[in-house]
């Protein structure tokens, strides 16, 4: 599954850590995400949605 984590994130300027100290989950978490090799549970999917202020739909993209 494709993402705009990455993006999303440098846009606001923080690094992987900061985003998952927001998420409470370990840096290596973010950058799984990220690269595609893990794709969130549902739970921290809506918690990532939540910390971006975006639809789910608007930050992980189908293809």
């Amino acid at each position: 599954m494709r993402n705009r984590l990455k993006e999303l994130r440098a846009e606001r300027g923080w690094s992987q850590q900061d985003l998952a100290e927001r998420l409470d989950v370990s840096r290596q978490s973010v950058n799984a995400i990220e690269t595609g090799k893990y794709d969130p549970s549902l739970p921290l999917a809506f918690r990532i949605a939540e910390v971006f202020a975006m639809r789910i739909e608007d930050i992980f993209l189908k293809g």
